[in-house]
């Protein structure tokens, strides 16, 4: 940068511009004035060049330049277009090429966090923070979080990992990237930019960082308003959402009006018109109705029906509440789920659910209420339509793109974690039906339901199930090999990543005992669970076909067998699926001509 000449000062002046000092503006070594006009400048501005067009709009370019402004200590790449700013411009760094027009105010303060290291309260909505939110967070680092906040010491380790993390992200000014568009906007407010963002119409930024990239931009739309909020890569908030104190993460969509408190949203999540507070929505959750709110509940892989309504008072001792859908639950139109209530996996719940129930070990089912009784029908939705739909269309909705992929999601929907359950499920069916007799109407599980036939179906899928898992690695996966030490018995669901539980305990000490110093090191470690779970999965399914399914020793003969169940399995479970096509045909809901091209799909999978 170099001092201003005395021409270019007065050729300045002479296009109605003025400075607080002219000895405190640098400039490019071959800036030129002539594309300055109507700009007053106060205390230190750097100018770069400004002799290229800038396209404001697709086959639509204008000469680069400043016009009718106020910029305090901002400095400006080269050939940006800066327009028609209603209020000022202070303390910024913007990049190259940015066009920025129409806009009321952009500001930041002395000190500003721009988002980063805000700690809010998911679950239980009125409890301490138990998130702390930085643009590097993943639903991994999330749920994890979550699941040791209790820890205090831990706790606080994470936190100041975190907050050295972001140390490096908040110092000095605001920062707006290469290539953003900023236009008819009316407040922007100690927000950071990344590069190729755009923001067109939007009411309020404040605290706020747009974590955008040249290959997964951000947009920000009309009406929209956001404070203390972190959005990652390829998301976008639309149509008037309000955000406060959110994480919006990879290539997530908010919008018409959606509107969100101490929430958080993950890779590919999807949200219109409905209403979010202390919501945990992990990987593909997706709220599309209006009169839907969801609190106080931890999801993934979630589609909620119309007028979805989660209830975090139970009576009079506020907010306190929580609950948990397990991966690939749905909650249909009209459903009330009044917390604590935990679901398990891949679930469908219909009607007000009061009672609080508890049905993580019976995964697959649907639990069913009046606001009275409650039934559950364990297993069912392992033979429906909607679950093989449901198990193919995620991997194909990843729009991420791969450079920008930071949350790791496991698609598997037969996992060491749902057979986990599906034997607990089957044991406990099993159990009741021994106990309570054959001969028994209905059967008692946690203060819910479940009839006769229910159950023995039930008992029927669950065994179809375990075959079809066993099988299914047995043919992709060398059982011969002995895999990883841990991997056997408990595994869990950090929000779309399975891993053996003994490895979150390992995680846990190599944070406690100062082996894991930064958030990089506690990713890195994350990352190297996650790139060997096919050899934790080898060594859960030795486990499964010895205890489970009665071999003495993997051999070639044992593995040969166990592919030829799961093949018996999965004719079985097309079977199961196919009907209920033709069920929901029959009801005269399908054409002919959608029934015979799901078939058609489905006989290719045989």
């Amino acid at each position: 940068m170099r001092s201003l000449t005395v021409d270019e000062i007065e050729a300045l002046e002479r296009q109605g511009c003025s400075a607080e000092d002219w000895t405190r503006i640098g400039v490019a070594e071959d800036f030129c004035p002539a594309y300055i006009h109507n700009v007053a400048f106060y205390g230190d501005v750097g100018l770069g060049l400004f002799d290229k067009q800038v396209e404001v709009d697709e086959g639509f370019a204008r000469h680069s330049g400043i016009r009718n402004a106020v910029l305090r200590d901002v400095s400006i790449g080269d050939n940006c277009l800066i327009e028609n700013v209603g209020c000022h411009i202070c303390r910024y760094s913007i990049g190259d090429e940015c066009y920025i027009s129409g806009v009321g105010l952009i500001t930041c303060t002395e000190g500003a966090s721009f988002g980063q290291g805000n700690v809010v309260s998911v679950l239980n909505e009125v409890g301490p923070g138990n998130v702390v939110i930085y643009d590097g967070l993943t639903s991994q680092m999330a749920a994890f979080m979550v699941h040791c906040s209790g820890d205090k010491a831990l706790w606080e380790q994470l936190q100041a990992m975190v907050a050295a993390f972001v140390g490096r992200r908040t110092e000095g000014c605001g920062t707006i990237g290469y290539g953003v568009k900023i236009v008819n906007t009316r407040e922007i407010v100690n927000s950071c930019i990344g590069d190729e963002c755009e923001i067109s119409g939007a009411e309020r930024l404040c605290d706020c960082t747009l974590s955008g990239t040249p290959d997964a931009s951000i947009y920000i739309g009309s009406g929209v308003e956001c404070d203390n909020t972190v959005v990652q890569a390829g998301a976008s908030v639309v149509g008037g959402a309000r955000l406060s104190s959110c994480f919006v993460g990879e290539a997530c969509h908010v919008g018409r009006g959606f509107s969100a408190e101490s929430s958080l949203f993950f890779a590919n999540s999807y949200v219109d018109n409905g209403e979010a507070c202390a919501a945990f929505c992990g990987p593909f959750s997706s709220s599309h109705h209006k009169s839907t709110l969801l609190i106080g509940c931890m999801l993934s892989f979630y589609n909620a029906g119309s007028a979805t309504n989660f209830s975090n008072h139970a009576y009079k001792m506020g907010p306190i509440h929580y609950g948990q859908l397990e991966r690939g639950t749905k909650t249909a139109s009209g459903s009330h789920l009044l917390l604590p209530a935990n679901i398990g996996a891949f679930s469908v719940c219909l009607g007000k659910i009061a009672n609080h129930p508890d049905t993580r070990a019976l995964p697959f089912s649907y639990v069913i209420s009046d606001g009275k009784d409650t039934f559950i029908v364990p297993g069912i939705n392992i033979s429906t339509v909607g679950l093989y739909r449901d198990i193919r269309k995620w991997p194909r909705r990843d729009v991420r793109i791969q450079s920008s992929r930071k949350s790791m999601i496991n698609h598997d929907w037969l996992s060491p974690l749902t057979i986990n359950e599906i034997i607990e499920g089957k044991k406990a069916l099993e159990s009741m039906k021994e106990t309570a007799g054959e001969d028994t109407p209905f059967y008692t599980y946690n203060g819910c339901k479940i009839s006769r036939n229910s159950l023995e179906r039930g008992i029927r899928l669950y065994d179809m199930a375990l075959k079809l898992f066993a099988g299914e690695v047995a043919a992709g996966y060398d059982l011969t090999a002995e895999g990883r030490a841990n991997g056997k018995g408990e595994w869990c669901d950090l929000a779309g990543m399975l891993l053996p539980k003994e490895e979150e305990r390992n995680l846990v000490n190599a944070i406690s005992n100062g082996f894991l110093r930064s958030m990089a090191d506690v990713e890195m470690f994350m990352n190297n669970i996650n790139d060997h779970y096919g050899e934790y999965l080898t060594t859960f399914t030795r486990d499964i076909i010895i205890n489970q399914l009665g071999a003495e020793e993997i051999t070639e003969s044992c593995i040969e067998k166990i592919i030829l169940q799961g093949n018996e399995a999965k004719k079985e479970w097309i079977s199961e699926i196919r009907k209920d096509a033709e069920k929901e045909y029959s009801m005269g809901d399908v054409e002919h001509a959608v029934l015979e091209k799901f078939i058609n799909q489905l006989e290719a999978e045989q």
